[in-house]
Formats: C-alpha cells, structure tokens, sequence
C-alpha cells in the first residue's frame, strides 16, 4: 500500500497575478507554485503559510481560502501525495520577478535550491504548470471573484 504524504500548495495572488516560480538549476522541474511537505502534527494552515514564506522570502501574506484537495498518485516512490491547495493574498507591493533560496529544504535536500519567481497574469498570461500544479485554478478563480467584491 502506498505511503500517504500530507503536501499543501499556495496558489499565492497580488490583484488578478497568480505567483509562479520556475528552477533556474533544474529547468526540468517545470513552472510551479509554491508548495510543500506538511510537517508532523502541523496543521495544513500552518504549513501553508510556513512553506509559502520560506519558498517566496514574502512576508505580507494573508490566508484567504482553503480550495480543496486531490490525492495525487506517485507510483514511482510508492507514495500518494494528499494536495491541500489554499488562495493567499500578498499584500503591499512585491518585485515584479526575483530570484530566493528556499531556507529550509525538504526530503532529504542537503543544497539551498534557488527559486525564481514571477507574476502571470490570470488566467490567460499563466504558462504551463508542472503536472498537477493547476487542479484547483477554477476554485481559485472563483474564490478571487468573490475577494474582489470584498
């Protein structure tokens, strides 16, 4: 039976932008949005904020709305990944594009792993998402509809 992993994704927007950060040392990886391991006994808001903050180096970000989860199959590791993605809100005015290291890798990651990050315009401007990166955008649509009018 697969292992089951807790991992939270941060769909993480300023006005109608979703962030999106691509590997610079391992173009492989695809464009991505932020996101990570859930630690032991951590709650998956928590997380999502941890992992938001040390990915991106933002600090004004404001959790708005929990979006779902899908279970994503890793056969490969004979694990199954359950996928909380949430909508945060940066506030203030971040860079428009900007390289960080990631402070604290995950799974076994002995290197800091350099992120570069950048803003698309939604929904037509956003580029192709690594596999499963982009499940719950309708959700995030509708949940940015409903902080508009906030």
């Amino acid at each position: 039976m697969p292992r089951l992993i807790d991992k939270v994704f941060a769909y993480i927007t300023y006005t109608d932008r979703l962030l999106v950060f691509s590997h610079p040392d391992s173009p492989e990886a695809g464009i991505q949005v932020p996101a990570g391991t859930v630690k032991q006994g951590e709650p998956p808001e928590e997380a999502v904020m941890r992992e938001a903050i040390e990915e991106t180096g933002l600090q004004t970000l404001t959790l708005a709305a929990y979006l779902g989860q899908v279970d994503h199959p890793v056969p490969q590791q004979d694990q199954v990944h359950r996928r909380r993605f949430y909508h945060l809100i940066c506030r203030g005015t971040p860079p428009a594009r900007w390289q960080h290291y990631e402070t604290d890798p995950s799974e076994g990651a002995s290197d800091r792993i350099r992120f570069e990050f950048f803003w698309a315009r939604l929904p037509n401007g956003l580029p192709e998402l690594a596999p499963g990166h982009a499940r719950l955008l309708s959700k995030l649509l509708k949940s940015l509809n409903t902080h508009e009018r906030d």
